[in-house]
C-alpha cells in the first residue's frame, strides 16, 4: 500500500469556494504517467499538480482530468502555497522546474504569492469561424499564442454574456480559447474555455495570463495591471509585465488535506 500526501487549494482567491481549486500531490519520486493521469481524473478538478523535491528545487507536472499540459498557473500557485505552509521549506522563494516550461519561480510577500513565468509570444491572426460560432459573437481581434487562441471583445459585458458552444470550441486546434476585454473596474477581464483539454470553462487560468499580460500591457501602456477572470467563482490577479517574464500574483486558501491510498 502506498500513501501520497494530498492537498486541495483554492487559488487566486481570499476566501474558500472562490478562485480555482487545484489538487497538489507531494511525491518522493515520479509515478507512472498513466497513474498520475488516473489520479487527476479521479480528482476531477481542472488541474492536479504533482511535485517532487529535487535538492533545493521542485520538479512539477500538471494534469487535467484528460491530458498533461505544458503549464498551469493556478496549480503552481497552489503547490507553492502547500510548500510554504505545509512542509519544512524555509526559503522565501520556490524554484520549480518543468520539462515543458523551464524554470518557474514563486515568492511570497504580505500574504500573497507571485508567480514568475515566461511571457507568451502572441501574433495577430485571421478570424476563424469556430471562434465566432463558439462564442456567438464576433471579436474585434484574434491572436494566437503558444498554446491558445485569444479573442478580444469590445466590453466586459460582452465577455460576461458569452454563452459558449463547447462542441464548436473543441474543434479549435489549440489547448483552449481565451476571451478578453477592457474591464470596468480592473484593467482587463477574461474567461477561458478548454474543452479540448477536458475543462469546459476554467475558473481562473494563470497560464492564460502569460498571453493576456503582454497584450494588455502594450494596449494600455502600463506594466502593472489588475485583472479579473469572470467565471462563476471569480478570480483576482495582480499582474506585471517584465519582458521576457510576467508576474502573476494572488492569494490561496487550503480546503482539504489528507492522503491518497494506492493499494
Amino acid at each position: 500500500m502506498k500513501k501520497i500526501k494530498f492537498f486541495q487549494v483554492d487559488a487566486f482567491t481570499d476566501h474558500l469556494f472562490g478562485g480555482n481549486p487545484a489538487a497538489v500531490c507531494l511525491l518522493d519520486q515520479w509515478l507512472d504517467d498513466r497513474l498520475m493521469q488516473a489520479i487527476a481524473m479521479e480528482n476531477n478538478l481542472s488541474e492536479t499538480a504533482f511535485v517532487v523535491k529535487q535538492g533545493d528545487r521542485f520538479a512539477i507536472r500538471w494534469f487535467t482530468p484528460t491530458v498533461e499540459v505544458d503549464l498551469c498557473g493556478h496549480a503552481t500557485l497552489a503547490s507553492a502555497f502547500v510548500i510554504f505552509n505545509h512542509s519544512d521549506f524555509q526559503g522565501g522563494e520556490i524554484i520549480f522546474h518543468s520539462l515543458r516550461s523551464g524554470e518557474l519561480k514563486v515568492r511570497q510577500d504580505l500574504g500573497k504569492l507571485f508567480l514568475d513565468f515566461p511571457a507568451d509570444e502572441i501574433h495577430g491572426c485571421d478570424m476563424i469561424p469556430e471562434i465566432i460560432k463558439g462564442t456567438g459573437s464576433t471579436p474585434l481581434e484574434v491572436y494566437r499564442g503558444k498554446s491558445d487562441y485569444m479573442a478580444v471583445f469590445g466590453s466586459e459585458e460582452e465577455v460576461l454574456g458569452i454563452l459558449p458552444d463547447f462542441d464548436t470550441i473543441e474543434k479549435i486546434d489549440a489547448r483552449g480559447l481565451i476571451v478578453t476585454a477592457h474591464g470596468n473596474t480592473v484593467d482587463f477581464v477574461s474567461r477561458f474555455f478548454g474543452p479540448q483539454s477536458g475543462v469546459d470553462e476554467d475558473p481562473v487560468t494563470g497560464s492564460a495570463h502569460t498571453t493576456l499580460i503582454p497584450y494588455w500591457s502594450g494596449r494600455l501602456g502600463k506594466t502593472i495591471l489588475h485583472a479579473k477572470q469572470l467565471s462563476k467563482r471569480v478570480g483576482n490577479l495582480d499582474c506585471q509585465f517584465l519582458p521576457p517574464r510576467v508576474i502573476i500574483g494572488g492569494e490561496a486558501q487550503l480546503f482539504a488535506s489528507g492522503e491518497i491510498i494506492l493499494t
